[in-house]
């Protein structure tokens, strides 16, 4: 009979795992669909973004809201349990992303505007979405939660100074203006809702599975008034940036990777790395560029939006496949046995 009824628990846990697993593919998949949406309507439809084209602080302040929500006080203990990981991808982070960033604005010859958005977006913290994708990358999801928490605190401080510095030749930057925005739109969103999770949980509870969408939907939009905004210079600068774009967002996840293999962090920790370094809050940083750069430097950030969901996708797929690989490889374990 207990072995009946365990039974039953492991298959009611296994279709669990499934429902869960097709519930975030769908999301990482249909989250650039909507993005690239946004991308349609602006490119196509200027005059329909224009009456909310002054709202793009206020709609990340939304997606920032939703990550709060969903952070617990555990996602900082893990930082006390476990700091080492944590403090290896951060520093990766803010270290990897920038230069790579730099390193590509000079080997592609970078008009000094695209140069600034692409620097920008490498200056930024880590994006909300990357949780889902170490999650299907079968990483280490609570070090995914624990890095994206701490690079965001501590974007003010890093994102302004970083691209004061590697920035600065190509654009002026308001790194003190930059930052109070960063506080405001960011840090501010993210502990209002930490305070609502912890003052009204059953609510939170039940408005958590929606959060990822009303997210993209903001991203969405933060987009499609960022290619409304270039509109005019999309044409010239679409496939220069693209290529930026797709380079940057490689080199994160491939150096990523690699700093965790280096330091001697478990599989699981390495492909979190991996997806924390390659992945960018690109919404934060499109926002910041068309308020403190210009609207074409905000182009960086709205494709890099569309793209690091895409790629996301394939990487988690590569690293399944890998372990599908590595499985069907060992042996049986009644022959070794044998």
């Amino acid at each position: 009979m207990d072995a009946i009824v365990h039974s039953m628990e492991s298959m009611n846990l296994a279709q669990s795992r499934r429902a869960e697993e097709r519930s975030a593919f769908v999301a990482t998949l249909g989250f650039p669909l909507l993005v690239i949406a946004g991308g349609v309507i602006g490119f196509a439809a200027p005059g329909v973004v224009e009456p909310i084209s002054g709202w793009t602080t206020w709609l990340l302040g939304v997606v920032m809201f939703g990550m709060g929500l969903t952070l617990t006080g555990n996602d900082f203990v893990f930082v006390a349990k476990k700091p080492l990981p944590v403090v290896i991808g951060v520093v990766a982070q803010f270290v990897i992303m920038p230069l790579a960033a730099v390193a590509l604005t000079w080997a592609l010859r970078l008009p000094p505007e695209i140069a600034a958005g692409v620097i920008l977006v490498g200056c930024a913290p880590g994006g909300t979405s990357s949780n889902v994708v170490s999650y299907l990358a079968r990483g280490d999801v609570a070090l995914s939660v624990t890095m994206t928490s701490v690079s965001t605190l501590l974007a003010p401080i890093f994102t302004p100074l970083l691209t004061l510095w590697l920035a600065g030749e190509h654009m002026d930057v308001s790194a003190g203006p930059m930052a109070w925005s960063i506080v405001k739109m960011v840090i501010l969103p993210v502990g209002l809702g930490l305070l609502v999770r912890l003052l009204a949980p059953r609510f939170v509870a039940a408005v958590l599975p929606a959060l990822p969408w009303v997210s993209v939907l903001a991203i969405a939009a933060i987009v499609a008034i960022v290619v409304a905004g270039s509109r005019d210079k999309l044409a010239q600068a679409g496939l220069i940036v693209l290529l930026a774009v797709v380079l940057h967002n490689g080199l994160g996840y491939i150096l990523g990777y690699v700093t965790g293999k280096v330091t001697g962090q478990p599989e699981a920790s390495s492909r979190t790395m991996a997806v924390e370094v390659g992945m960018q809050n690109s919404g934060m940083a499109a926002t910041l560029a068309a308020a403190y750069l210009s609207p074409l430097a905000a182009l960086p950030g709205a494709v890099f939006s569309v793209w690091h969901n895409i790629s996301g996708a394939i990487l988690a797929l590569l690293f399944r496949a890998k372990d599908k690989k590595e499985q069907s490889g060992q042996p049986d374990k009644a022959q070794v046995e044998a």
